[in-house]
């Protein structure tokens, strides 16, 4: 029997070499370009989402009087970013970072348990309440402008960090409501119910089953609440006057009458940018399960 297994193993040899022998250099030009053709196209459409944001970094890496040189050789500098740190643009920086960390963590805290009651506890205007909360997405910010100007300088809100992370958190936590529930319908309730039989109460049951199992659709939604409050620019410029000035809104006063500092609000922006890479690369297991969750249905 192996002198069999032998002599066939030989003849498969055999076969390929002449298979190989036989193929044409232009068909396995053909193979090794299908091959890589995949690659290819992944990187060039990379390098055509990233050339903005290199491009950004290239000037912020430049000097001030180089700034949109022909040339691509050239001496790097952290003279713009040295610039940005001796200024005001620290205070922002770490403004935005607590304005956006206050506002994701409140969202979570009242969005998730929200969430977990729209989805299993049946009422009658469970719908209805559900719509609402959509609702609240649906209306342009300017829209708010006004109440919330006039509210917050009746309140002393005005140009304070919690004020800032209040408004945030109104669009915020129906973001966090509407993701959260798709992802609490997808845990079977059967497994609630046995920690129920194993002597846990509803909540108890809640946060030693059910939240552990979503962790990847909380840290999705705890990225997209984060990007949503860094990124924003409308509501720190009205509600914001010296104190709780945030990051975006900092960048624009390098747009100066008599002149535009062009390597600060590029060292700018690419400050802009890190926090957010930084917070996504942290939870990327956890992301991409929880943006891909619910692609295949059984």
């Amino acid at each position: 029997m192996s002198a069999t297994t032998s002599t066939f193993d030989e003849l498969r040899e055999v076969r390929s070499d002449s298979a190989q022998a036989t193929t044409r250099p232009w068909q396995r030009a053909v193979s090794w370009v299908r091959r890589h053709a995949r690659t290819a196209l992944a990187l060039l459409l990379l390098l055509v989402l990233m050339f903005p944001f290199l491009w950004l970094m290239q000037i912020a890496f430049r000097p001030a009087e180089a700034a949109f040189d022909d040339s691509l050789l050239f001496a790097p500098t952290l003279e713009a970013f040295r610039a940005l740190w001796q200024g005001n643009f620290a205070r922002s920086f770490g403004n935005s970072l607590l304005v956006s960390g206050l506002s994701t963590v409140l969202s979570l805290l009242l969005g998730v348990p929200a969430a977990y009651a729209l989805t299993r506890w049946r009422f009658r205007a469970r719908r209805r309440v559900a719509l609402w909360i959509l609702m609240t997405r649906m209306a342009p910010p300017i829209a708010f402008t006004i109440p919330f100007f006039l509210a917050y300088r009746w309140l002393g809100l005005l140009d304070t960090v919690w004020g800032l992370a209040l408004v945030y958190l109104t669009f915020n936590l129906a973001v966090v409501i509407w993701l959260m529930q798709g992802f609490f319908e997808a845990v079977p309730q059967a497994l609630e119910e046995a920690a129920w039989i194993d002597g846990c109460g509803v909540w108890s049951a809640f946060w030693r089953v059910t939240l552990p199992l979503t962790a990847p659709g909380l840290a999705a939604t705890a990225v997209l609440c984060f990007i949503f409050s860094w990124n924003d620019f409308f509501y720190a410029l009205i509600l914001t006057r010296t104190q709780a000035v945030t990051a975006p809104v900092a960048i624009v006063n390098f747009l100066q009458y008599e002149g535009w500092e062009w390597t600060k609000i590029a060292a700018g922006g690419t400050l802009v940018m890190l926090p957010v890479v930084v917070f996504t690369m942290l939870v990327r297991k956890y992301l991409v399960r929880g943006l891909t969750a619910g692609g295949v249905k059984d």
